[in-house]
């Protein structure tokens, strides 16, 4: 039988990487694939010959990924160039030439997927994007083959390894942001310009993803709950720790009876959980479903092997469905495309969670009742609550109080009731925290 032909788009990291995986491994994927796979024409805007000579065998290279997704002896589109654009002209594109996609661009889908799906679904071709949400990690997979059977509750991810590296090195070293920051850069694990890492855009685009493989709802990017880790200080990492918490930069999707909560932000969670032991630039997800209980699939997040890793397995997927009728392959977002629901999506004003503040209040009596005073009218209760000594001549001292759960908007409006008080300063520090019980 004939191998099928990969057209390849991009030749940076992962793209590079993927050559390399499938010239080291190809005689075992073939072997699971039930045929040869090859490259036989790819596409980069800039590349070192000697560089790609070095990866492994590619039948042709050029710089115009036009004229590989209208060649026609291409079977199968693989996209690398990440980004919004050209990549969705080409996507497009391909999929109206008939050819399917293999793509690792999770900005691509969580802003275009509804539109790629569906003009995939008019022509009968697949679209797999396990690459596009946890680098190696088979977690597309898992949610929406493994837990088929099941009604899925929540998922909780670290889904960016910047932002967890850099928050472990807050905690072990008690460094300050700005200082980690620009060591991941150096290290090559934040880019120039982190705004996407750290502010959790790149998180909001998974965490998209995974919503709407988990709950059969559309992709809806721009109902995601986003906030960054660029305002975590070192003491409100030691502060969680003494309280028997770590902080995570979590993307949480979970269902509830309203409807459908997506958040990226920073979230205390207690430090025996798995996932609170998740170091370092790894990616952990949690998915809780109603038959299976808590799963935890943990990995490499980025990277050029493990990504590529996903990116083949992918590949493999297509290969071996190509000569199946479209109707019975498996759906791009689990769920039959005509069985997707309305369920809405909950602004962040009505989300309910836990929560951890720190503020600084003028140290004389009747200033904690006044605070606790405002919490109680807004129908809010403290746990826990820890006054800090104020340091050699300060007339202020931090308080540290854990918050039971509540609606985002009540403590919206106790925040700002607080800040009004003329013995409290500037700047009250709001953590959310999740239980992640099993």
């Amino acid at each position: 039988m004939e191998p099928v032909n990969i057209g390849l788009l991009g030749l940076g990291t992962v793209g590079g990487g993927t050559v390399t995986v499938l010239s080291r491994n190809g005689e075992e994927i073939a072997r699971r694939a039930g045929r040869g796979i090859r490259i036989s024409h790819a596409a980069a805007r800039a590349y070192d010959p000697d560089r790609i000579e070095g990866l492994g065998d590619i039948g042709r290279i050029g710089d115009d990924a036009f004229a590989v997704v209208d060649d026609p002896d291409v079977d199968i589109v693989v996209e690398l160039i990440g980004g919004y654009s050209p990549a969705r002209e080409l996507v497009l594109r391909a999929i109206a030439n008939g050819k399917h996609l293999v793509t690792a661009n999770k900005a691509l889908i969580a802003l275009h997927g509804n539109e790629i799906f569906a003009a995939a679904q008019e022509r009968g071709v697949m679209v797999a994007f396990e690459a596009a949400v946890a680098g190696g990690i088979p977690i597309i997979k898992a949610v929406r083959e493994g837990l088929a059977a099941n009604h899925i509750e929540w998922i909780a991810g670290i889904i960016n390894g910047t932002g967890n590296f850099i928050l472990t090195e807050m905690r072990d070293k008690g460094r300050d942001f700005a200082d980690v920051l620009v060591e991941a850069q150096a290290l090559g694990y934040a880019e120039a310009d982190p705004t996407f890492d750290v502010e959790g855009i790149d998180a909001a685009h998974k965490l998209t993803i995974l919503g709407s493989l988990a709950f059969g709802i559309p992709l809806q990017f721009d109902k995601t709950f986003t906030e960054g880790i660029s305002r975590i200080e070192a003491q409100d990492i030691a502060f969680a720790a003494e309280l028997g918490y770590r902080i995570k930069h979590l993307g949480i999707a979970r269902r509830v009876e309203d409807g459908i909560e997506l958040r990226v932000h920073p979230t205390l969670i207690p430090h025996r959980r798995l996932i609170a032991n998740v170091d370092g630039v790894m990616n952990a997800v949690l998915v809780k479903g109603d038959a299976v209980g808590p799963t935890l699939y943990y990995g490499a997040g980025a990277g050029a092997l493990p990504t590529a890793s996903a990116v083949l397995a992918d590949v493999v997927d297509v290969v071996r469905a190509l000569t199946t009728d479209p109707t019975n392959r498996v759906p791009h977002l689990a769920f039959q495309p005509t069985e997707l629901a309305s369920t809405p999506v909950l602004r962040m004003e009505d989300v309910e969670t836990a929560y951890y503040l720190r503020l600084t209040a003028l140290d004389r009596p009747g200033v904690m009742a006044s605070i606790a005073g405002i919490l109680g009218e807004e129908g809010i209760s403290i746990e826990a609550i820890q006054q800090k000594e104020p340091a050699a001549g300060e007339t202020h001292v931090p308080l540290i109080m854990l918050i039971h759960r509540v609606r985002e908007s009540c403590m919206n409006r106790a925040l700002a009731r607080i800040a009004d008080l003329e013995a409290v300063q500037d700047g009250i520090v709001r953590i959310r925290m999740e239980a992640l019980a099993g």
